[in-house]
C-alpha cells in the first residue's frame, strides 16, 4: 500500500514509538511518506495515518477530505476516540488486509463575515457559537426555515454523530453511534432551564443568528476558532462530502466506549458476583 503519514505535534516528530511503527511499516513492504499540506498527497495513495491524538485526527481530516483519501488514526494521544488503534496493531492489521472503511458525516459551515481565504468550510465533531464577554448570547435557530425558541446561554453547538463523544457529550448531549445520521443542537450552560439538547435529522439545514451585548462572538469549527460580529448569521447543513476513515479488525465503537469513557463501569457488573 502507498500510505501517507501525518504528525502534528512536534514532539512526536522523532519519537522512538513512531519511529517503531515506521519502520515496522517500511519493513512491510509499504510504501511511506510524510504530508503536511493537501498538495503534498502523492498520486494513489491509499491511506493517510494520523500519528497522535483525535486532535491531530481532525487537522489530518482537513488534507484528507480533498484528496478523497481513507484515515486511520493511530492513537499516540490521551483518549483516542477517533485515534482509537494501537501503534503495534497497525503494521500487521493493513497487510493482513483485516480492516474497514466507514465513511463519517462533515458539517458544512457558511458565514459571510468570514474571509474566504484559508477558511475550510467543513467540520467532523461539531460546530459552536459562543460569548467572548460575561454577557451571555442569545441564539436563535431556524430549523429548516421555522424558528425555534431562542437559547440564552454561553453559546450552542452543532454536532455530527462522530462528535457526540466530544464537546456535545461534555455539555450534556446524548451519546449516538457513528452510523447514526442525525445531528445535535446542544446549549452550552444554558439560561432557559426548561431546554434540552435536541436531535434532528442530518438533512435539516439550519440558520443561526446572534443577539448579544457585546460586539463579537466566537465560532469554533473542531479544532478551528474565529472571531465573527456578534451579529453574524450562520448557515449549517450536511456537507456535500463525508470522511472516509478506516477501522482495523474487530475494533468497534462500543468498545471504545468501554475502554475510553468506562462507560457502564460499575462492581455489579463484573465476572464474578455473589
Amino acid at each position: 500500500m502507498k500510505l501517507a503519514y501525518y504528525i502534528k505535534k512536534n514532539r512526536l516528530k522523532g519519537d522512538s514509538r513512531v519511529e517503531a511503527l515506521l519502520e515496522r511499516l517500511r519493513s512491510a513492504g509499504h510504501d511511506l511518506y510524510a504530508v503536511e499540506q493537501p498538495g503534498d498527497f502523492r498520486p494513489d495513495t491509499d491511506v493517510l495515518l494520523s500519528l497522535g491524538g483525535d486532535g491531530t485526527f481532525l487537522s489530518a481530516a482537513r488534507l484528507a477530505v480533498p484528496a478523497g483519501v481513507a484515515v486511520l488514526g493511530v492513537n499516540f494521544g490521551r483518549l483516542g476516540f477517533l485515534s482509537e488503534n494501537d501503534p503495534e496493531r497497525v503494521a500487521e492489521a493493513l497487510s493482513a488486509g483485516d480492516y474497514r472503511i466507514e465513511e463519517r458525516e462533515l458539517l458544512q459551515i457558511s458565514c459571510p463575515d468570514l474571509p474566504d481565504e484559508e477558511f475550510w468550510p467543513f467540520a467532523l465533531n461539531e460546530m459552536s457559537v459562543s460569548r467572548v464577554s460575561p454577557s451571555m448570547l442569545g441564539v436563535t435557530v431556524e430549523l429548516d426555515g421555522e424558528a425555534l425558541p431562542t437559547y440564552w446561554a454561553d453559546g450552542l453547538l452543532v454536532a455530527t454523530s462522530s462528535g457526540s463523544t466530544a464537546y456535545s457529550l461534555s455539555v450534556g448531549g446524548p451519546i449516538c453511534l457513528p452510523e447514526t445520521k442525525v445531528f445535535i443542537l446542544a446549549p452550552i450552560s444554558p439560561h432557559n432551564l426548561n431546554v434540552r439538547p435536541l436531535i434532528v435529522p442530518e438533512s435539516s439545514v439550519l440558520r443561526i443568528s446572534l443577539r448579544s451585548r457585546d460586539d463579537r462572538a466566537v465560532l469554533t469549527m473542531d479544532n478551528r476558532n474565529y472571531t465573527i460580529p456578534a451579529g453574524a448569521r450562520i448557515d449549517v447543513c450536511a456537507a456535500p462530502m463525508r470522511l472516509r476513515r478506516l477501522r482495523l479488525g474487530q475494533s468497534n465503537f462500543i468498545n471504545a466506549l468501554r475502554t475510553r469513557l468506562l462507560w457502564g463501569e460499575d462492581v455489579r457488573n463484573g465476572s464474578n458476583h455473589d
